[in-house]
């Protein structure tokens, strides 16, 4: 497991009428995270309060999220505005796989156009040596390091 965030005061978000994601954390420097919902799992405590497998969801060039829900706050007292402490862990190691998935993550760090604009052959090359990578820890320095290119 990788450690994301220790002991970090964060702000719990309450956006009214946002479904499931009414209220939430947003968790820094996870921006280029590589990963689709779904992909990325993590566990960890909120003020204490241990959570496990919950989903990050990305945000297209910002910071992922991730969704508390009211057994949570309910656990924690907490509301909307409220300062929590957290600490999280990345839960797996699952490298990426498919080409698309890269492209999602190219997407969502605001940089799909100057990639796409490379020529074919380089946009290939690219891609290939990331899914090359056997680790999610080494994909995504090397994704990371493409998207600082890009940008």
């Amino acid at each position: 497991m990788k450690e994301l965030l220790k002991n970090k005061k964060l702000i719990l978000q309450h956006i009214p009428g946002n479904g499931s994601w009414t209220y939430h954390i947003v968790i820094p420097d996870s921006k280029d995270i590589p990963g689709k919902w779904g992909d990325i799992k993590v566990s960890g405590t909120i003020n204490g309060y241990a959570f496990k497998n919950m989903n990050l969801a990305p945000v297209t060039g910002k910071d992922k999220r991730m969704s508390v829900n009211g057994d949570i706050r309910k656990a924690i007292n907490k509301v909307g505005g409220d300062e929590v402490v957290v600490t999280m862990y990345k839960e797996s190691d699952n490298p990426l796989t498919k080409e698309s998935d890269i492209i999602d993550c190219f997407r969502d760090a605001e940089v799909l156009g100057k990639f796409k604009a490379l020529e074919e052959k380089e946009q290939h090359e690219i891609l290939k040596d990331i899914l090359a990578l056997r680790s999610e820890e080494s994909q995504s320095k090397k994704i990371v390091t493409q998207i600082k290119k890009l940008s």
